[in-house]
């Protein structure tokens, strides 16, 4: 997975949308205590940074060295490198002890992860019996009834450098595997709609696009997805020769879940 970022990471820094705060907000009710949280596959840390102005200590980990050299610092939180097949042998030298965990975070990032291995990391390492799993993805953005029909083209175009596990996030996580019990206060482990938005212009939003691993992928297959007609009809769609900023629109799907009693 994380070959697949490795030649766009500073794109995937700055062009990547932030989290909406009620989300963080949402999440943090759910656990009794706020102390650790482990935030997996953290990237250029989008998450963890949010997330330690919450909990007082956020692990952010991810195999790519070079994402993690754009992550933000913060007092709160520590980033490893890990390995790409995590033993439990480091994930106690590197993230905590058995049922030393208040939060598990996985942004972007849980249709990637081997579910079977994965789980049972979490199972392990979480608080029983109420620590709490949160996965969550966001789907294509929208913006307006010109420019979402033109993007909704391109984007069914661009499937075919897309990796199989995408269409799990096409799908809105409700198909992934979540074997975890609902949150007080829930009757089911979601997904849970939010939002998030961020103004860009037609430069910033191709950014975005180039960050995709789709992007990459097709370019090394000699593809340029964004070509000069694509450039061209985007820049018909959003108008005013694409320098004046829209509000964008990710749609965010939440998986929310607590371990229960697992031994």
């Amino acid at each position: 997975m994380a070959n697949l970022f490795l030649k766009q990471a500073k794109q995937y820094s700055v062009a990547r949308p932030g989290y909406p705060q009620q989300l963080f907000d949402f999440i943090a009710s759910k656990t009794p205590t706020h102390d650790v949280v482990w935030d997996v596959g953290t990237g250029s840390g989008q998450a963890a940074i949010s997330l330690a102005n919450i909990y007082k200590s956020v692990i952010g980990t991810d195999t790519s060295t070079k994402q993690l050299g754009f992550a933000p610092k913060h007092p709160n939180v520590r980033y490893e490198c890990t390995s790409p097949n995590l033993s439990m042998s480091e994930l106690e030298e590197k993230i905590g002890t058995e049922s030393s965990v208040d939060l598990v975070t996985v942004a972007q990032a849980l249709h990637w992860l081997d579910p079977d291995t994965f789980y049972n990391q979490v199972k392990w390492i979480l608080k029983k019996p109420s620590g709490v799993i949160s996965a969550w993805c966001y789907t294509i953005p929208k913006m307006d009834d010109e420019f979402d029909p033109v993007f909704q083209n391109f984007y069914s175009e661009s499937k075919p450098y897309w990796d199989s596990l995408r269409g799990l996030v096409d799908d809105k996580y409700t198909s992934i595997k979540f074997p975890f019990d609902p949150v007080d206060g829930c009757d089911h482990t979601g997904p849970f709609e939010f939002q998030t938005e961020k103004l860009m212009n037609l430069g910033e939003f191709c950014a975005y696009i180039r960050s995709w691993s789709a992007y990459q992928t097709a370019k090394d297959q000699g593809v340029e997805l964004l070509n000069d007609d694509v450039i061209e009809e985007f820049t018909k769609a959003w108008k005013e020769d694409g320098n004046g900023q829209k509000s964008v629109t990710y749609p965010v799907y939440l998986r929310i879940g607590k371990v229960g009693k697992y031994l």
